[in-house]
């Protein structure tokens, strides 16, 4: 999938033409930086931007969760592009690519996490979970 920043100075193709999972993140700092009621992420095997365009960059931050997460963005038109766990003796297996910077992204089957901070319904059907959908079985 191509993506892009909403300036077109960060372009870059995903490894995979559609995501691994998708995910409709209601934690407060998803919503911070989607100033919106919840953050969207694409999940992608791992790649990595650019290292060479200077419009590139990223700052990090500790999650809900605990891990620790370096959060890319564009520093001409402020779009965030991706989120990265951070290791210390390798890269991670995936990126949280932000769904709204994404071409032709499929919306549907998305799952709800972090639903206890939620300030919008979460609606009926849909797989959701407390927290990370690591920590347990989904809820229906």
């Amino acid at each position: 999938m191509n993506g892009s920043c909403a300036c077109g100075s960060v372009k870059f193709t995903t490894p995979t033409d559609t995501p691994k999972n998708l995910y409709h993140c209601h934690c407060v700092d998803c919503r911070k930086q989607s100033a919106s009621a919840f953050g969207t992420s694409a999940i992608f095997p791992f790649f990595k931007l650019d290292e060479n365009n200077p419009a590139v960059s990223f700052f990090s931050r500790t999650c809900d969760s605990g891990r620790k997460q370096r959060c890319y963005f564009c520093n001409k038109c402020g779009s965030r592009i991706l989120h990265a766990h951070v290791y210390e003796d390798k890269d991670p297996e995936v990126v949280a690519v932000k769904g709204g910077i994404l071409e032709g992204l499929k919306w549907e089957g998305a799952k709800h996490i972090y639903t206890r901070s939620a300030v919008v319904p979460i609606p009926e059907g849909v797989e959701k979970y407390e927290g990370d959908p690591g920590w347990g079985p989904p809820k229906k």
